[in-house]
């Protein structure tokens, strides 16, 4: 059985099983031996065992095949000493490849994630901006992986101890574990069973080459063991020695091997007459018998293997010598008894690292250094280490180990830590470092700072944490008036993420009182009207919707924190319900300076709906255009989390409103796969699943809606925010298509009486008033023309024509006589075809069919249902397609043969551009007919295809058209 080193070459034992799994799993990534015919198999080979089982000897050996067959070979190994230093194997395994490359290709082969996994790898600083989050560093990581797989493939990437792994490297380890066996990749991970932290658990049940169980080691019989006995101490040994020497190690391989080795060097004669003295020998070898043994070394030699474990693994020489106070010579004579006692390997050679024999000697050496005096080791290391030049990073780990001592050095290499640690994507790291420079304790005028900090780091993952620290930070002392800002901006912040709103405005209200400074009462009372128009329970929103108009018509939008309060003008203006071009011209006033999306000193709130903006004032393309680069810069910046859900989800809901439904599913799934990895019931899976159901619905596929409903429990109570899209809103519509009449008008009567208190009145955000109408319109017929009337009230007033022709249909559908509902649908036609709501517009052409149908106007009916089935098709609307062959099929019809998909293509024929052209000069529609030898009906039919297709209604037509 080989050392831990790897390097005696001796024989495994009762390995054969495993050999051939791994030989199996290696054959299949690298197509040999015959393999069938096909692409390479990746897969995940997971070793378990107890210490001492031979893990890492088996690991060596598929290192040593894999190499021989031509395989790329990247491994790492957890350390108990370094399990708190994040991303320590991720580095070891990609930095050795990756740092061969200059900066420059690097950044070339990497792209935009080189400044996003270049600081956790430790390839480069953290550049500029907010950190990425944790989930878009494992998206990095996994490119970078996925990346040399295939560039360098077949890879073989080896993990061993995977149970010290630091939490960063192991949570992505196991998360990117399922994609192997896509890849031309084998992943072999080794660890001890009982110790594998529950994060890592995919690491155990994925199915790979060895099927679903780890492949297990189990201890070596008498045979074996007697086998590793006659390989060290001759042919002869005796059988009873043999057994004596299995008897007190029970067959551990690595005990085995130790305990021979032993028995050779003391020249014991493996016979009878010598087994009585193998329990002692044995005793020797681990425990308190392998401390005995060490202290028979000399002072000067245990202080340097003291040093060594604390120092863990991959032990610089030179530094280890720095921190057992031994000089170079005195040092090295430590090192070869270390090395003749078999309790230190490595290479005797310059710049090369020491490694324990294996990690049970590294344990028992380290916990045999008294309590006391192992404090100071790990005090002094952080020393050694930071004067070394290896950062505060690598001295974190010790300093975490120390007592606190009110020493302002180690709050100050505690706090650099912590910031290089977050900046790299490892924000719990952050975390440890700064909540044990809290105890220190920092001085005084730093320990606001210190608390502001450790809140940043744990805004994430411990929100409630989080609001204390804040708080505790806020009544200290602060002297710097931007830090005091900071603090009171994510307070804020993380209160209202938590749903507490009612709190979060409090909080801002407060420090906009008692600010001195005009510029930071401005961004405190700008903080607090974004939040105030989330709430439910505001107090009084038609007066905080004056104050926010009157002082947004006074900024002239000079810096950042004024177009951020003429943004959430813009947003108040469509809540409210307001012409349009209102809220455009607030929107675009926000727009001038910039937005960025990704600064996280403000949040991206605002920036988002300065973008929604538009979509509700008929411009779903510029609003697409908004979205674009906000995306860019989230998936730029790493914040693939929460985040770039979020903005997936909206990104749906744009398609939804512009009629591509099929898009808007995809994009809204992303968004939804997103929310998943941030946690079950987060706010961003809510919004999230709101926007499934909606699109779904409108896709005609209620059963599917029910499905998401029921899986994400997506019912009351719901959130005390008001969301996008509202989720009553959206729940009252699902149960309207159930046909559950009355639980869809309680529900939807709730939400009205929420929407009246907040004074939002626009039809085209939140449809509350059609859906009740509808759910009215079986029980209370007369309440419900009421209710639908006054929606198209509202819709006028904005001015909107997809949201007048959407309010015109619904009150049609509740309208008693044929004549009123035909004339209310053509009105609604003449709107949507002025609109880029193409799903809206086939909904009322088919509407406007089945009404005419009725009325025995055969013929225009007949034109409405073919227009209304090939724009449902076009749509994604399958629901809607098929109401449309059924009204055609009940005329006598059949459906006939539909355009080419080309025809409905985002390009402008050349007819089109023509039209739209000559209206935007302001000809009159009977000019452009004339130009085009066509008649007007034409003409509207080619602008109706054109704000469609560049999403827009005819306002946004100048801006939009390009040449």
């Amino acid at each position: 059985m080989a050392r831990r080193s790897g390097t005696t070459g001796r024989r495994m034992f009762e390995r054969e099983d495993q050999l051939a799994t791994v030989e199996a799993a290696l054959t299949a990534l690298t197509k040999t031996g015959g393999a069938p015919d096909g692409p390479p198999r990746g897969g995940l080979l997971a070793v378990a065992g107890h210490a001492g089982l031979g893990k890492t000897t088996l690991l060596a050996e598929v290192r040593r095949r894999a190499a021989a067959q031509g395989c790329t070979v990247l491994s790492g190994r957890g350390g108990n000493q370094e399990r708190a230093v994040a991303f320590h194997v991720a580095r070891q395994l990609l930095q050795p490849r990756l740092a061969r490359e200059s900066a420059t290709e690097l950044r070339t082969r990497l792209g935009s994630w080189y400044d996003i996994v270049g600081p956790a790898l430790g390839l480069c600083t953290s550049a500029p901006g907010a950190p990425p989050d944790p989930q878009g560093l494992r998206d990095g990581l996994d490119w970078v992986l996925t990346h040399l797989a295939l560039r360098r493939a077949p890879l073989v990437v080896v993990v061993d101890d995977a149970h010290w792994a630091d939490p960063e490297s192991l949570s992505w380890l196991a998360a990117f574990a399922p994609r192997v066996e896509d890849l031309p990749m084998l992943l072999v991970v080794a660890y001890r069973p009982e110790e594998l932290p529950e994060q890592a658990a995919q690491l155990r049940s994925l199915p790979g080459r060895a099927g679903h169980r780890p492949l297990g080691l189990e201890p070596l019989t008498p045979a074996a063991t007697a086998r590793v006995v006659r390989e060290w101490l001759g042919p002869n040994a005796d059988d009873a020695f043999c057994r004596a020497c299995w008897s007190v190690t029970g067959g551990n391989p690595f005990e085995t091997v130790e305990l021979a080795a032993k028995c050779r060097e003391r020249g014991l004669r493996p016979t009878a007459d010598g087994v009585h003295l193998v329990r002692d020998i044995a005793a020797a070898v681990k425990g308190s018998g392998l401390v005995a043994r060490l202290e028979r070394l000399g002072a000067a030699t245990v202080r340097h293997a003291w040093a060594c474990a604390v120092l863990g693994t991959e032990i610089v020489p030179e530094l280890a010598a720095d921190l057992a106070g031994l000089g170079t010579e005195a040092a090295a004579d430590a090192t070869d008894r270390l090395r003749e006692a078999r309790i230190l390997t490595g290479p005797e050679v310059p710049g090369g690292t020491l490694e324990f024999v294996h990690p049970l000697i590294a344990t028992a050496v380290y916990r045999a250094i008294p309590d006391a005096f192992r404090v100071a080791l790990h005090g002094q290391a952080a020393w050694c280490v930071v004067n070394a030049g290896l950062g505060p990073v690598a001295a974190a780990r010790h300093l975490e180990e120390t007592h606190p001592d009110a020493d302002p050095w180690t709050v100050r290499q505690l706090r650099a830590a912590a910031r290089e640690t977050l900046r790299a994507g490892a924000p719990e790291a952050a975390r440890r470092s700064l909540a044990r420079a809290l105890r220190e304790p920092p001085p005084p005028d730093e320990r606001a700072a210190v608390l502001y900090e450790l809140g940043c780091a744990s805004l994430l993952t411990e929100p409630a944490t989080t609001v204390n620290h804040l708080r505790a930070a806020l009544a200290e002392p602060i002297a710097d008036p931007e830090l005091r800002q900071g603090i009171v901006y994510r307070l804020s912040q993380v209160l209202a993420h938590s749903d507490r709103l009612a709190e979060a405005c409090d909080t801002l209200a407060h420090e906009a009182r008692t600010a001195t400074d005009a510029r930071t009462r401005l961004r405190m009372r700008a903080e607090k009207f974004m939040w105030d128009a989330f709430r439910v329970d505001e107090p009084d929103p038609p007066a905080r919707s004056r104050r926010l108009a009157r002082l947004a018509d006074r900024l002239t939008g000079r810096d950042v924190t004024e177009r951020y309060v003429i943004g959430l003008r813009a947003w108040d203006a469509t809540l409210r319900g307001e012409d349009a071009e209102v809220a455009v011209r607030h929107a675009e006033r926000a727009l001038a300076g910039g937005l960025s999306w990704a600064d996280d000193t403000r949040g991206f709130e605002v920036p988002v709906l300065s973008a929604l903006v538009f979509l509700y004032a008929d411009r779903p393309g510029r609003a697409e255009e908004l979205f674009a680069p906000g995306i860019a810069e989230f998936e730029r910046q790493g914040w693939r989390g929460a985040h770039l859900s979020f903005a997936y989800t909206l990104l749906g809901c744009i398609r939804l409103r512009r009629g591509r439904l099929a898009e808007a599913e995809d994009f809204v799934r992303a968004g939804v796969r997103l929310a998943e990895r941030t946690g079950e019931r987060t706010p961003v899976q809510w919004y999230g699943a709101g926007a499934l159901v909606e699109v779904l619905l409108a896709r005609g596929r209620v059963d599917e809606a029910a499905d998401v409903v029921r899986d994400y429990g997506f019912h009351e109570p719901f959130p005390a925010a008001v969301t996008f899209p509202d989720s009553q809103t959206v729940y009252g519509e699902l149960l309207l298509a159930q046909g559950r009449h009355r639980e869809a008008r309680a529900e939807l009567t709730a939400v009205g009486s929420r929407m009246e208190a907040k004074g939002i009145r626009n039809p085209w955000w939140c449809p509350w008033q059609l859906h009740l109408a509808r759910a009215q319109h079986h029980d209370a017929p007369a309440t419900a023309v009421a209710t639908a009337y006054e929606a198209v009230a509202r819709a006028r007033r904005t001015g909107t024509p997809a949201a007048i022709g959407q309010a015109l249909r619904v009150a049609a559908e509740v309208t008693p006589g044929t004549a009123e509902r035909v004339k209310l649908l053509e009105e609604s036609v003449t709107c949507l075809e002025a609109s880029p709501a193409a799903h809206e517009l086939a909904v009322s052409w088919v509407a406007l069919g089945r009404e005419l149908r009725r009325t025995d106007r055969a013929k225009e009916a007949a034109a409405l249902l073919y227009r209304g089935l090939e724009g449902a098709l076009q749509c994604g609307a399958d629901g809607l397609a098929a109401q449309a062959r059924e009204e055609l099929a009940a005329a006598g019809l059949r459906p006939r043969r539909l355009r080419d998909a080309d025809a409905d293509s985002e390009t402008l024929t050349g007819r089109e551009r023509t039209a739209a052209e000559l209206t935007v000069r302001g000809e009159a529609t009977a000019a452009v007919a004339a130009a085009l030898g066509t008649d007007e009906n034409e003409v509207t039919r080619l602008l109706s295809s054109v704000y469609r297709k560049l999403g827009t209604g005819p306002t946004g037509l100048p801006t939009s058209l390009t040449p």
